[in-house]
């Protein structure tokens, strides 16, 4: 009889050792499987939002940064390039900006947080060129009544002082102002919409 109770006992313990070892095996020969379902940390940081500094980007220059393998500009724009935005309305395919190229939070005048600052995509709507900057208030040969702004060189679309895309050229939307905030006065955080935006 006390053999029995301890082969029982001895049974036990095999069987839920044996248990314990075939689920942990099971679960350490599924993480590989699971790990390929998650982003590699390549295509996590090409997605991740960057922080720039714009402290020292001067009243009319453009500085272009990369985010998600796109060209993003920044262009710290004029007293002059702001008076002609509305004036440059009637000239303009979609100069409300009602079509959604940019967050609620741009959907403005300016299409920006703060008017100086513009903050977009630089990529032609039309078929991914990527525009030239012409910044200053003079004509162009592509435009003799030009007041600053992109032009796109593969098929002559242009777009004003905040990359609204001109009526009679070929692409059909303005250019695309990504999700951003003010991180502080000198930063902002392109990929990452301010808190509390819609």
């Amino acid at each position: 009889m006390a053999d029995e109770s301890i082969n029982k006992g001895r049974r036990r313990f095999l069987t839920a050792s044996t248990a314990v070892i075939g689920g942990a095996g099971l679960i350490i020969t599924a993480i590989p499987f699971v790990e390929t379902w998650l982003p590699s940390a390549r295509a996590e940081s090409a997605g991740a939002p960057i922080t720039v500094d714009i402290g020292k980007i001067e009243s009319g220059q453009r500085v272009r940064y990369g985010w998600r393998s796109q060209p993003i500009d920044i262009v710290n724009r004029t007293p002059k390039q702001l008076e002609w935005l509305a004036k440059q309305d009637p000239r303009l395919r979609d100069p409300d900006s009602k079509e959604p190229q940019q967050p609620k939070y741009c959907q403005n005048a300016t299409r920006s947080i703060k008017p100086e600052w513009l903050v977009f995509i630089d990529i032609c709507t039309h078929l991914g060129c990527v525009p030239d900057y012409y910044g200053d208030i003079k004509p162009e040969p592509f435009d003799p009544d030009w007041k600053g702004g992109y032009y796109c060189p593969c098929h002559h679309s242009r777009y004003d002082m905040a990359a609204r895309v001109y009526k009679g050229v070929p692409a059909p939307l303005n250019m695309v102002v990504p999700p951003y905030h003010f991180v502080d006065d000198t930063h902002i955080q392109i990929g990452v919409d301010p808190k509390g935006a819609v």
